[in-house]
C-alpha cells in the first residue's frame, strides 16, 4: 500500500529541485527527513514539507505505521512558466522565464 502527497506550482526551478529529490529516493523516511534538514538548497524545505505531508497522509488516512515507511517514489515535474519582461536598449525587452515545479512524494510500508 502506498500514499502520496504533492505540491503544485512551487517557485523553484525543476532542475535545481531534482538535485535535492535524488538524495532521498528509496531511503527510509526518518533518514530522508534528516538529509533534507541538513541540505543547504532552496528546494530542501519545500520537499521536506511534502514528505511530512505524505507521512501524515499515510498515518491518518491509511493507518500505516510511520516507523516502517520509506520513500517509494519522489519526482519533480515542470510547472507553468511565469514570464517577465526585462527592459533592454532601443525599446526592446528580454523575456525572463521564472520556472515552477510540481513536487510529488510517494511513501510505502516496508514488508
Amino acid at each position: 500500500m502506498e500514499t502520496k502527497a504533492s505540491a503544485k506550482t512551487v517557485r523553484v526551478a525543476p532542475r535545481k529541485a531534482r538535485l535535492v529529490i535524488d538524495l532521498i529516493r528509496g531511503k527510509d523516511v526518518r533518514e530522508a527527513q534528516a538529509i533534507l534538514m541538513f541540505t543547504p538548497r532552496a528546494a530542501s524545505p519545500i520537499i521536506l514539507k511534502v514528505l511530512n505531508s505524505a507521512i501524515a497522509n499515510a498515518e491518518h488516512n491509511d493507518n500505516m505505521n510511520p516507523e516502517n515507511l520509506y520513500v517509494k517514489e519522489a519526482f519533480i515535474n515542470e510547472g507553468v512558466r511565469i514570464k517577465r519582461l526585462l527592459p533592454r536598449a532601443k525599446g526592446q525587452g528580454d523575456i525572463i522565464k521564472k520556472r515552477t515545479s510540481h513536487v510529488t512524494v510517494v511513501v510505502a510500508e516496508r514488508e
